[in-house]
C-alpha cells in the first residue's frame, strides 16, 4: 500500500498542475469542462493524434481547423474524395498517415462509431499502440499508458534512466505504466504531454517550475538536461534524381499522381526519375515526353526521415498537342495542393523566365 501511495503522488501533483496550466488546444476538452461531464469528441481526438504523429502542435493547428471545417465528423471524412483529402494534407508530411486516415474513417463509419477500448482501436488502419492508448484514455477514461517522445523524456528524467534510447524504450514504458493513475487517466496523459512540451523540454528544461521536481531523480543528480541519452544515428544517405516540369503553350502543367504505396503515395507531383543513391554524373534521363529540356542551375534539396534528396529540375515548354507518357496536363494548378518537396521543385522552376509570362511572381 505504501508503494502505491508513493507512486500516486507524482500523478496527483501533475494533475494539480494541469488543472491550472493545461494548454488550450482546439481538439481538447478543458479539465474544468471534463469535470463537469463533457466528453471529448473521439473524431477530433483521433484526427489530432494522427496529425500530431512526428509533427508539432503549431504545425497541426491550421490543418486541424481546415479538416474539421470541411469534414466536421468521421462520416463526412469517410465520404470525401481521396484526392481532396490528400490535397488538404499536402505539406503535413508522412503521407501514409493520410491514406490510413481515410481507410480508418471509412471503417469506423461502417462500424457505426469508434470502439471504446484500446485493443479494438488498434485493429483500425493507422492506429498503433500510442494512438489507441491516447484515444482510449482521453475519450473513455481507460487506464491506458500513453507513451510518446514527451513521456519518454519525462520518465527518463524522473527515474534517472541513463541507458540510451531506443534500447531503453521497454524500461521507460514499464515505468510510465507504473505512474499511470486509475483516476483521470485521460487528463493525466494530456498533462504528461503538456509537461514535456512546455516544462520538461529537450533542451534547457525549466526544472524550477516543474511540478515533479521534488520527485525527479535526474534533477536531484543535476543530470536532467542530459537525458534521455540517445544512441548516435548513422549519417543519412543522399539520393538523387531529376524532376521534369513541362508547361504547355496554353498554360497547363504536366503533373502525375504518385502510386498509392510508397513515399508520398497518392499525392500529386512532377514526373521524374527514381530517387537513388547509386547514380553517378550524369543522371540517366527519363523525360515524360519528347521535348527540348533545359536543366536549371542549382539543385532542389529536401530531407526525409531516412535520407537527403537532391534533385535536378528540367523544364520545357511544349505544344498544346503534346502527348505525355505519364501523367496529365492540368489547366488549373495550385501549389498548395503539392507536398513540400514538390512545392520546392515548382518554386525553382517558376523562377525561370520561361514561365514568367504565365506565372508572374
Amino acid at each position: 500500500m505504501r508503494d502505491e501511495i508513493a507512486r500516486s503522488e507524482p500523478a496527483l501533483a501533475l494533475l494539480r498542475w494541469y488543472d491550472s496550466a493545461a494548454r488550450v488546444l482546439p481538439w481538447r476538452v478543458s479539465p474544468a469542462d471534463r469535470a463537469a461531464g463533457v466528453r471529448p469528441d473521439p473524431y477530433r481526438i483521433w484526427l489530432s493524434e494522427v496529425m500530431l504523429q512526428q509533427t508539432t502542435v503549431a504545425a497541426v493547428k491550421d490543418y486541424f481547423h481546415r479538416f474539421t471545417t470541411r469534414w466536421p465528423d468521421v462520416q463526412a471524412l469517410a465520404a470525401a474524395e481521396d484526392a481532396e483529402v490528400m490535397a488538404e494534407w499536402a505539406g503535413l508530411g508522412y503521407y501514409a498517415r493520410a491514406r490510413n486516415l481515410l481507410a480508418c474513417a471509412r471503417q469506423v463509419t461502417e462500424l457505426g462509431g469508434f470502439p471504446d477500448d484500446a485493443k479494438a482501436l488498434r485493429a483500425l488502419p493507422g492506429i498503433g499502440p500510442y494512438t489507441s492508448a491516447a484515444i482510449a484514455s482521453i475519450v473513455w477514461e481507460r487506464q491506458e499508458t500513453v507513451v510518446d517522445g514527451n513521456v519518454e523524456r519525462v520518465v527518463s528524467r524522473l527515474f534517472a534512466v541513463t541507458e540510451p534510447l531506443p534500447k531503453s524504450k521497454p524500461k521507460l514504458t514499464a515505468l510510465a505504466e507504473i505512474l499511470t493513475p486509475a483516476q483521470r487517466p485521460g487528463d493525466y496523459a494530456q498533462a504528461m504531454m503538456d509537461l514535456g512540451a512546455t516544462i520538461c523540454t529537450p533542451r534547457n528544461p525549466k526544472c524550477d517550475a516543474c511540478p515533479l521536481s521534488g520527485f525527479c531523480q535526474a534533477y536531484a543528480q543535476g543530470i536532467a538536461a542530459s537525458l534521455p541519452a540517445k544512441t548516435p544515428k548513422a549519417a543519412k544517405p543522399v539520393r538523387r534524381g531529376i524532376a521534369y516540369v513541362a508547361l504547355r503553350e496554353d498554360g497547363a502543367l504536366l503533373l502525375e499522381t504518385r502510386p498509392p504505396r510508397g513515399l508520398l503515395g497518392g499525392t500529386l507531383g512532377w514526373p521524374g526519375t527514381e530517387w537513388r543513391a547509386d547514380w553517378t554524373e550524369p543522371l540517366p534521363p527519363a523525360p515524360p515526353l519528347a521535348a527540348e529540356w533545359q536543366d536549371l542551375t542549382g539543385l532542389v534539396r529536401h530531407t526525409f526521415t531516412h535520407f537527403h534528396l537532391e534533385l535536378t529540375v528540367a523544364i520545357s515548354r511544349v505544344a498544346v498537342d503534346a502527348q505525355p507518357k505519364t501523367g496529365a496536363f492540368h489547366p488549373e494548378f495550385s501549389p498548395s495542393a503539392l507536398p513540400t518537396v514538390m512545392r520546392k521543385i515548382w518554386e525553382h522552376a517558376a523562377s525561370d523566365p520561361l514561365f514568367a509570362a504565365h506565372f508572374p511572381r
